[in-house]
Parts: C-alpha cells; sequence; structure tokens
C-alpha cells in the first residue's frame, strides 16, 4: 500500500505543516538541530534496508533495539521490541548481555532507558533532535520555582508530586528528591490514588490533560477541585487561596498530537462514520475524553482493536503512524479504522528517528564508532530511579 492509498483510506488530509515534519528540517525556536558525524545516508538510497539489516547482523547480540509505537514503519521493522515508553526501557534492562540500546524513539526515553539499565550499556538515540514538546514544557528551574511558590503559599508539605513517564530525567528526579512517585497513562488512576495517601494534594506533571482526566474521570473529583499552574506567570497565575483549595494543581503543559483532537473531531467522524466506536488516549482533552466511548493508554487502544469483533468500526485519537500500522493490521478481520481528525497528525520529534538516521547509528555502532550516546549523570539518576521504583512498587 502506497503513503497516498493509506492517507485515504484512513480518510485524513495532508498540511503542508504535516509534510514539512515529516522533512529532515529542524524548527529553531523548538529544536536543537543535529549533524551527524560523518555521512547521513540519503533517503532516496536503494540499498538503505539490506544496509540496516547489514550492520544489525554484524552487531549481533551487542545491539538490542527498541521501538516505540509512533515510529515510522521503516523503523519499527528493525525493533526487536516494540511498546509504549516505560514497557520499552524494562525491556532494555532486561537484556543485559546487549552493549548498545539503540532507541527509536525520543530524548526521555532514551533517560529513562539509561537509568534503568546497566553501567556498562550504552544507550542511542539516532537523531538528538528526537525530543518531546510536552517533556520541555516543565524544565527544572521552573519546577524548582513552582515549589517555591508552593512554600510560600504555605502547602508545600500537603502536596505530593507525580510526574508522567512523558518528563525528563530531571523532573523525575524532582519527584523522587521530593518523595513522589511517576506514572504512565495505564496506571495513572494507581498512581494518584497512592499520592493521595501520602498527602492532601497532588502536582501533576507535565501533563494537565493526563491529570485532569483521571482525577475528574477515575477518581471522581469535580474541575473546580484543580487548578491550572502556568510556569509562564507570576505564582504560576494563581492566588494562594486558589492554591489551597485545589486538591490537584496540574502543570501546563500538554501532548501537541494528542491535543489537536476536538470535539468538533469526535461529532465530525460519529456522522460521518455511522456506528463508530470513538477510543482515545487519555492525553485527550477533557471535553474528547468525555466524549469518547473508549479510554486509554497505547497498549490498551492496541488491545482493544484485537479483541474488536470483525465488522466493528472505530475511530483512533493517537497519534497517526500507530493508527495507519493499526489500520492495515486489522483490514483483513474486516475492521474498520480511521484517524479520528481529518487532518494529519504525525509526531514530529518522533518522525526524526528515519532509516537513514538508524542506518548511520548502526553502521557508526558496528565500526566501533560510539554515537548519540544518551547518558544521566548519577545524582539526577538515583533519585529519576527512586521516582520509578515507587512507580513500580504501587499495589
Amino acid at each position: 500500500m502506497t503513503t497516498a492509498q493509506a492517507r485515504q483510506d484512513l480518510d485524513v488530509q495532508p498540511t503542508p505543516l504535516a509534510l514539512l515534519l515529516l522533512g529532515r528540517e529542524a524548527d529553531a525556536r523548538s529544536e536543537r538541530g543535529v549533524e551527524c558525524p560523518g555521512d547521513l545516508p540519503s533517503p532516496s538510497d536503494p540499498d538503505l534496508v539490506e544496509r540496516a539489516r547489514a550492520a544489525k547482523e554484524k552487531l549481533g547480540e551487542k545491539v538490542f533495539i527498541l521501538g516505540h509505537h509512533y515510529q515510522r514503519d521503516e523503523v519499527i521493522q528493525f525493533a526487536d521490541v516494540t511498546g509504549d515508553s516505560f514497557k520499552l526501557a524494562k525491556d532494555a534492562a532486561a537484556r543485559p548481555e546487549a552493549e548498545y540500546i539503540v532507541f527509536c524513539g525520543v530524548h526521555f526515553m532514551a533517560e529513562s532507558a539509561d537509568i534503568l539499565t546497566a553501567d556498562g550499556q550504552k544507550v542511542v538515540l539516532p537523531d538528538l533532535a528526537a525530543g518531546c514538546s510536552m517533556a520541555d514544557m516543565a524544565t527544572a528551574e521552573q519546577v524548582a520555582e513552582c515549589w517555591d511558590v508552593l512554600t510560600d503559599a504555605g502547602i508545600a508539605e500537603q502536596v505530593v508530586p507525580v510526574s508522567y513517564m512523558n518528563s525528563s530525567a530531571d523532573i523525575k528526579a524532582f519527584t523522587g528528591e521530593h518523595g513522589g512517585t511517576i506514572c504512565t497513562s495505564s496506571n495513572a488512576e494507581r498512581a494518584l490514588n497512592w499520592a493521595f495517601e501520602q498527602g492532601e494534594k497532588v502536582l501533576f506533571l507535565p501533563d494537565q490533560h493526563l491529570g485532569r482526566n483521571t482525577a475528574v474521570r477515575d477518581l471522581g473529583m469535580s474541575l473546580e477541585d484543580c487548578v491550572l499552574y502556568n510556569p509562564h506567570k507570576p505564582n504560576g497565575g494563581l492566588t494562594t487561596e486558589e492554591l489551597r483549595n485545589a486538591k490537584m494543581i496540574l502543570w501546563r503543559g500538554h501532548c501537541s498530537v494528542h491535543g489537536r483532537f476536538s470535539l468538533d473531531s469526535v461529532n465530525d467522524v460519529r456522522e460521518r462514520v455511522p456506528g463508530v466506536n470513538v477510543l482515545v488516549h487519555p492525553e485527550c482533552k477533557h471535553e474528547v475524553v468525555s466524549a469518547a466511548d473508549y479510554v486509554g493508554s497505547t497498549e490498551y487502544i492496541i488491545k482493544t482493536l484485537e479483541e474488536a469483533p470483525a465488522g466493528s468500526k472505530w475511530a483512533i485519537g493517537t497519534e497517526l503512524n500507530l493508527v495507519r500500522r493499526l489500520a492495515n493490521r486489522f483490514a483483513a478481520d474486516d475492521k474498520e479504522i480511521v484517524f479520528l481528525d481529518k487532518t494529519v497528525c504525525f509526531c514530529s520529534t518522533m518522525n526524526r528517528i528515519d532509516l537513514p538516521h538508524l542506518v548511520w547509528a548502526l553502521e557508526s555502532l558496528a565500526d566501533g564508532k560510539e554515537i548519540n550516546r544518551i547518558q544521566v549523570d548519577k545524582e539526577t539518576a538515583d533519585f529519576a530511579q527512586l521516582a520509578l521504583e515507587r512507580m513500580l512498587a504501587l499495589p
């Protein structure tokens, strides 16, 4: 199936921005451009697939390739395992014989893998510009300033930080140092229940939508129990009274992919596809989650479609690479799977890991050149691991 056919099947229309995001240009306003030392193979090189196979075969058990669900098909085909960010980090830790962990994902995922793997293992990110806009929305300096605001309001001792897996190592370390835990989109409810057993309030970082949806949809709180802390405004744009009255202090961050879906998207797809089931990720806005039929993590989305009856219709609110892959996978089962929005919505930074970058990384390693290694300093890693261990110990 061609790319054009896939787009038509998913009922999406490419925009100029979406096409730009699939290229190799860098947005100077939000990304750190990266130049690969040596020659990056041309995307038109007809031997790229064979070169990747040859380099991987030469490395043998020395390399273990992780592929996030949102990666391109051209990259996923070489992954030893696929999954969400935390599953992949755990898979890496379970392969101590692998000297190199090549993480086809984004920067914070590679950091988590470095934290959880042995000291002798080296985590490699094929393109250092593959970051995460959500993770970048909360810096260590901003979060430290927020804690000062909570301290001045007299409530810091009542607050337990809960940070989403989609955060930098610095934020995970802050969370561990201040008695908090990490969560994923699949265990956020358990993490919040644990946090409210430790304190009266939660500072949820960095995705406001996952925090709000979990608090309101799963824990039965009201929207009034939640306040939004904006790191770009004095005191987060909140009064002391608002902070003291809140149960959930949500960081003003979001996923640029899932944040694009709207209530209009849901209403429109129900009109276009009679009988459709709307299935969305909890990083979507609250009104989208409220209007959906099913809500869950990436792994939940995959499992739900695996178990869906033949002939069922689904509109999926998550990253397009995964939706397209699922549509192709289940087409033979007569399951109709469409993208929730009519506009292409790739994750721009995930798409930076393309086949040329993967080939360059594997061939460099095969030639004994260590490139693009992701290393987290020991103090940061120790506190971050403490937060991760608290998550692993959740009931």
